[in-house]
């Protein structure tokens, strides 16, 4: 597989379509409940957001997160199993059932996070517990092989009782494919690192990362389609902060902080952020408050900065995930506490949320990822 040009790629999102509206998609859930296999899956009806079971269609016993390879051909998901375990999966493309490849350490405890680089190459790691990142190489038939590199990361923490120490929370490939962004939510950092996929290697950016307020709590990180801007959610402080971002140096630099919260909510200690991520249009962007359980709803202005549009319900307790489908017609919630799914529509000009009717359970859902059949 041949590295991708950085401004090709940026250039083909660009002007990539949205994915037609009325085709179908397997809908892969993480479920982390005890009593689950682990990953379940629904068809999804990209034309009416309906969903139907498919069932337990992989056994990785409380699966946190799942990531798809861009051939579509394979599924990673990863474990708190023998102290942190990144499992592989080949996908059969007609039922959608899992078949296990191997399984290898995370390097770490309390994996949360694995995404997959643009070249399929490489899995990347982010563990909680640890409060590291490691990359892992991808063999040709989907296999994982042992880390290529890890870091552990380390410095001072703003509040040790909430943050206890460094938390790495996520890790995302930046849209050129030349850098990762690791949220560490212990840190309050987005650290970047210089990443070259052919070895599997990374190396710390110059600067190293970009700081948030302290007591944040930066947990998950999106990057804009325009590849300009980028935006991480921060747990602790129930914020969302907006970022320019250096495609050739790859530097962020904070150009907002605005809350998830309507106008007069305090944040509770019950309340914390989620998930976050921007509509394909790049128009819009949502994330998840749980204990405040709503979905929230901001516009982008052309500059990259946020408006907060409206707050949803998400009929359910404790959103950790949930997933805009392909076609950005649809939000899946994922409720992980009242362990239900349910699916809103997408109004795409104005970008607000309206429940479907829709409404799947899971056990404690904890991740969705969208495979198109």
């Amino acid at each position: 597989m041949q590295p991708i040009c950085r401004r090709s790629f940026i250039a083909l999102s660009l002007l990539a379509p949205l994915k037609a509206a009325g085709e179908d998609y397997i809908a892969y859930i993480a479920s982390g409940s005890k009593e689950s296999k682990g990953i379940h899956a629904f068809r999804f009806h990209s034309g009416s957001g309906k969903l139907d079971p498919l069932g337990p269609v992989g056994e990785a016993p409380g699966a946190s997160f799942l990531a798809l390879h861009p051939s579509r051909r394979f599924l990673y998901a990863v474990t708190g199993a023998g102290g942190g375990t990144v499992s592989a999966f080949s996908i059969d493309p007609k039922s959608g059932q899992l078949t296990p490849l191997n399984s290898v350490s995370s390097k770490g405890a309390g994996p949360c996070y694995v995404s997959v680089d643009k070249t399929g190459r490489n899995a990347m790691i982010a563990n909680y517990g640890g409060g590291s990142v490691a990359v892992l190489p991808i063999e040709a038939d989907g296999k994982l092989k042992e880390a290529s590199s890890f870091i552990q990361h380390s410095g001072t923490v703003a509040d040790l009782k909430r943050q206890g120490g460094p938390r790495a929370h996520s890790i995302n490939p930046s849209p050129d494919n030349r850098f990762l962004v690791a949220a560490d939510l212990g840190l309050d950092e987005l650290l970047v690192y210089a990443f070259n996929p052919a070895t599997g290697t990374i190396t710390p950016n110059n600067p190293p990362h970009a700081k948030v307020a302290p007591r944040s709590g930066p947990r998950h990180f999106a990057f804009h389609p325009n590849g300009r801007n980028a935006y991480a959610i921060n747990e602790i402080n129930c914020t969302v902060t907006a970022f320019d971002y250096n495609v050739k140096a790859g530097v962020l630099k904070e150009i907002q902080t605005a809350s998830t919260l309507p106008a007069g909510v305090e944040v509770l200690a019950s309340m914390s952020t989620a998930e976050v991520q921007v509509h394909r249009s790049g128009k819009f962007l949502y994330g998840s408050n749980r204990g405040h359980d709503t979905i929230a709803v901001f516009s982008i202005a052309p500059k990259g900065t946020l408006t907060l549009i409206e707050n949803v319900p998400t009929q359910g307790k404790t959103p950790r995930n949930f997933g805009i489908d392909p076609t950005g017609s649809f939000l899946l919630a994922l409720n992980q506490q009242s362990s239900n799914i349910v699916v809103f529509s997408i109004d795409k000009k104005t970008g607000r949320l309206t429940p479907s009717g829709q409404t799947v359970e899971v056990p404690a859902p904890m991740c969705v990822k969208f495979l198109l059949l």
